[in-house]
C-alpha cells in the first residue's frame, strides 16, 4: 500500500509540476462547476426535444447517477478516508504548484471526476452509435475536468481514478435501470 502511495504521490508531482500562465486559466475555468451550467441546460434542452417522453427517464436517471456519486464521493468516501489533498500534505508543500485555492481537507475521491464520468458514461451506455462523435466528447470532457484537479493542487491521480471509477459504475447501474424501464414501460417513455 505504501508503495502505491508513493507512487500516487510521484505521478501526481510530475503531472502538477507541467504549468504555465495560459494553462492556469484554462484549468481553473475547466474546474468550475459554475460554468458548466449552459452545457448542461442546452444538453436537457436537447434530450427533452429530441427524445420527448423518453428524456423524463433519462434525464431523471443522469441526476441520480450524478447526485449519488457526490454524496458518495464527499459525503461518504472523504470523510472516511480522511486523506489529504496534496496541498493539504505537508511532505508535498513544497512541490504543490497550487493555482487557485486548495478546497477542503480531504480528497479521496474527486467528485469532479465521479460526476463528470457518471454522466459521460451514462450517455454513453444508453445513446445509440450515430452519437459516436457526442459521446467522444463527453467522454474527452471527463477526462479534461478531471485533469484540471490535479492540474490545480488539489486531487492526486489515485483520487481522480477513484472518483472516476464510482461515477462509471454508479453510471453503469442507472443505464440498466433506464433499460429496464424502456423494457417495462414501453407506451409512456416512447
Amino acid at each position: 500500500m505504501e508503495t502505491l502511495e508513493q507512487l500516487d504521490k510521484d505521478l501526481f508531482i510530475y503531472l502538477n509540476d507541467i504549468q504555465s500562465p495560459f494553462w492556469n486559466t484554462i484549468m481553473v475555468f475547466v474546474s468550475e462547476k459554475l460554468v458548466w451550467i449552459p452545457f448542461y441546460l442546452g444538453l436537457v434542452a436537447y434530450l427533452v426535444w429530441r427524445y420527448r417522453r423518453q428524456s423524463i427517464p433519462m434525464i431523471g436517471l443522469v441526476l441520480v447517477a450524478i447526485g449519488l456519486s457526490d454524496f458518495i464521493a464527499s459525503g461518504l468516501f472523504k470523510p472516511y478516508f480522511a486523506r489529504l489533498r496534496p496541498c493539504h500534505d505537508a511532505s508535498l508543500s513544497e512541490f504543490v504548484n497550487l493555482v487557485e485555492g486548495c478546497g477542503g481537507q480531504f480528497g479521496f475521491m474527486s467528485s469532479h471526476a465521479a460526476n463528470s464520468f457518471a454522466l459521460a458514461v451514462f450517455f454513453n451506455l444508453i445513446l445509440s452509435d450515430r452519437y459516436f462523435i457526442f459521446k467522444i466528447v463527453l467522454v474527452a470532457w471527463a477526462v479534461v475536468v478531471s485533469y484540471s484537479r490535479i492540474y490545480l493542487g488539489v486531487h492526486f491521480p489515485g483520487d481522480i481514478i477513484g472518483g472516476a471509477i464510482l461515477g462509471s459504475f454508479l453510471a453503469y447501474l442507472c443505464s440498466l435501470g433506464y433499460t429496464i424501464l424502456l423494457n417495462k414501460y414501453p407506451r409512456f417513455v416512447r
